[in-house]
């Protein structure tokens, strides 16, 4: 695969552990890492493919650092790269807005010219509702840390694998 950069938003932690856990898999140096907060143009433009991690707030709300972090990812121009979205939710307590925030930072960026890979099967997945799937499948790869953490390495893997055939083409 091309040159990969991981950059999360994340309030209470999770999503940055997500982050991390993932670029461990890909083998990733912890220098491609990157907190949303933090985002710079020169940045986004060192890398082919990005991995972009949100948490989702409120009524199915994009993570805070992501707003300024979108208009960083428009201006740095990203239509020549590949796009993969994971987020977290919590598909109990928020069943009718589940990952949400991943499906509001897809809306942001769908016009941007960036081709998207690691849609995810909903198969599987307990929830009412979310701004995330479209055309049947989540736009990106779906985690409930909460209450599925058992689930969450082999659905990692399993984006990875599908991660490796999309955008490597």
């Amino acid at each position: 695969m091309n040159k990969i950069g991981i950059f999360y938003g994340s309030t209470t932690g999770t999503t940055e552990e997500i982050a991390r856990k993932i670029g461990e898999k890909l083998g990733l140096a912890k220098a491609d890492i990157h907190d949303a907060a933090k985002i710079k143009e020169e940045l986004v433009k060192e890398y082919d493919i990005l991995l972009l991690g949100t948490s989702t707030w409120g009524d199915g709300e994009l993570q805070d650092d992501w707003y300024d972090g979108v208009k960083v990812l428009k201006k740095a121009g990203i239509s020549n790269k590949y796009v993969a979205l994971f987020g977290c939710g919590d598909s109990e307590s928020y069943s009718d807005t589940f990952c949400g925030g991943m499906g509001a930072l897809y809306e942001e960026l769908k016009d941007t010219g960036c081709t998207f890979c690691g849609a995810t099967d909903i198969e599987g997945y307990s929830f009412d509702s979310s701004e995330s799937v479209v055309d049947g499948k989540f736009v990106g790869l779906a985690l409930d840390d909460v209450n599925e953490d058992d689930k969450s390495d082999e659905r990692i893997d399993q984006w990875i694998e599908t991660l490796k055939k999309e955008c490597s083409k």
